[in-house]
């Protein structure tokens, strides 16, 4: 169990939690809708395995009917045990297989443990630093979601070192450091709402070291399409590319949720992976996944037209420069990368669409009373 000096503040059943024995989940970004999840056996009493406050955030795990154990902060779903690998793969694996030969990384928030396990998977990697503000999460995932994302084995690896620190501090005291950072933060209010100003964007684009990635959550298109235009915009103005891709997590809002990518010194897209020799250790990565896949990797960046328009990407392929990066081994893609000032895409693997072509747009452009509810599990008002 855990244990620590500082006094725990343990809560009883939170106003979230019915006497019907549904959670739901009520917050003033994404008003006007609800979304609810049954209680195993219906039963608060059972079914509530932690409720406390921390020095910064109110924390709820409780077991589900359908989605397993699920971490709450402040009334939010966080994630849970059945679906929470369509968030954590795409965020880590698409700026990994984007990257030419990722070593120094950084994950911001994270505290639940689902991106450290994506990245040590990588064998590339020498050092990761997780910077979670809150001791208290990290200690609610090794004790609950033990087979999920918090494996201690992850948080105890020699490569990891763990800050518990302000993000926006802890960044703006780094330069040059890192090849990937990985922005895994709670939405912009309370304990993340410094992390999405320009001054932490900014930051970050110095902490990452030339052809770096950054890639961070970007809430959702359907109810947040203004905030993530903002986000691009401001983007845009710091990094050379400046993208938005989008997965499905049916426990978020509206079951989608989106990340802005940027890229430092190079203006190539991340939109699809780097074509390298897959290494026995990376092969095996893929035969793993339950998520991400190549496919996906360049599905995540196709967005409805409504987005795109609202977003401006308006920058085309061109598809001169496939065969110019094609054979690229990791030293020369780098070299290019950075001298490159052209708008391009990485190459595709021929494998996936044979000798043609899609024309995909990428790269930014410049302008720029309750109801009844049915007991079967969820619900959404």
């Amino acid at each position: 169990m855990m244990n620590g000096s500082r006094q725990r503040q343990r809560l009883g059943v939170p106003p979230s939690i019915s006497r019907k024995g549904w959670f739901t989940e009520t917050e003033t970004m994404w008003p006007g809708q609800k979304f609810s999840l049954a209680l195993e056996e219906f039963s608060p009493d059972k079914s509530i395995l932690f409720h406390e406050r921390s020095d910064y955030q109110d924390i709820l795990v409780f077991r589900s009917a359908q989605y397993g154990n699920v971490l709450c902060l402040d009334g939010v779903i966080q994630l849970t045990e059945r679906d929470e690998f369509a968030y954590h793969e795409i965020m880590v694996h698409v700026p990994f297989f984007a990257h030419p030969n990722p070593k120094s990384i950084c994950v911001v928030g994270g505290g639940d443990g689902g991106c450290l396990r994506e990245i040590l998977r990588h064998s590339t990697v020498e050092r990761v630093v997780l910077v979670e503000i809150d001791p208290m999460v990290v200690e609610v995932a090794k004790e609950f979601f033990a087979t999920s994302t918090g494996n201690s084995k992850n948080f105890d690896d020699p490569r990891v070192e763990i800050v518990h620190q302000d993000a926006a501090t802890f960044m703006g005291e780094r330069e040059n450091e890192f090849d990937i950072i990985l922005g895994d933060t709670s939405d912009p209010i309370g304990p993340a709402e410094s992390l999405f100003q320009p001054d932490f964007y900014k930051s970050m684009y110095d902490a990452l070291r030339p052809s770096g990635i950054v890639c961070v959550q970007a809430e959702c298109f359907w109810i947040h399409l203004d905030f993530i235009s903002d986000l691009i915009a401001c983007c845009a103005d710091m990094f050379e590319t400046a993208e938005y891709m989008s997965t499905m997590v049916p426990t978020y809002p509206c079951g989608q949720i989106g990340f802005v990518v940027g890229c430092k010194g190079r203006v190539l897209s991340c939109r699809t992976p780097i074509h390298r020799e897959l290494e026995d250790n990376e092969g095996a990565i893929l035969k793993e996944m339950k998520w991400y896949s190549f496919e996906q990797h360049v599905a995540a960046f196709t967005l409805p037209p409504f987005v795109q328009k609202r977003l401006d990407i308006t920058c085309e392929i061109d598809p001169t420069v496939i065969d110019k990066t094609y054979a690229m081994t990791n030293d020369e893609y780098e070299d290019y990368s950075v001298r490159n000032e052209e708008c391009c895409l990485l190459p595709i693997l021929r494998s996936w669409f044979g000798q043609g072509l899609p024309n995909i747009l990428v790269g930014v452009g410049e302008d720029e009373d309750e109801e009844e509810i049915e007991e079967n599990g969820t619900k959404s008002i």
